[in-house]
């Protein structure tokens, strides 16, 4: 008997943040907020600024880690 779910890419994975070490955390974070695409209005902010945005909405539980295996990439994204 084969398995229906055989041809389906596997599902996202949530990581939890806090079980990041912090140089893990920072490069998902920078690697985050220099994709093309990431906008943060008419203000310009540095990239340390920019990091420290997307932190908070880490913390707030506004926004999770996620790892797609089928990929094998890690990315922010809004918790909705």
């Amino acid at each position: 008997m084969s398995d229906p779910n055989a041809d389906q890419p596997p599902l996202p994975v949530e990581i939890p943040y806090a079980e990041l070490t912090a140089e893990a955390l920072r490069g998902v974070l920078e690697s985050f907020v220099l994709r093309e695409g990431t906008e943060y209005g008419a203000r310009d902010f540095s990239l340390d600024q920019k990091v420290e945005q997307v932190m908070a909405l880490l913390v707030r539980g506004k926004a999770r880690v996620m790892f797609d295996p089928g990929t094998e990439t890690v990315t922010v994204v809004e918790r909705r």
